[in-house]
């Protein structure tokens, strides 16, 4: 198994549950704005770089 596609994944859930919990916390109006803030910003960087990993490794039988 190849281990850049796999972290690739792994950063991908990662930042979808970010984004999701983000989400969440704004539709129920918290009021940690700079909590939400950060989360959200590692959250597409996450999943960005996830889906650059997956999409950008090769595969290799």
């Amino acid at each position: 198994m190849n281990v850049k596609r796999t972290f690739g994944t792994i950063l991908t859930i990662l930042g979808i549950i970010g984004l999701i919990y983000v989400g969440v916390q704004f539709v129920q109006r918290s009021e940690a704005y700079r909590e939400l803030t950060v989360v959200g910003v590692i959250g597409i960087i996450f999943f960005f770089s996830g889906i650059g990993l997956v999409r950008n490794t090769k595969d290799e039988a």
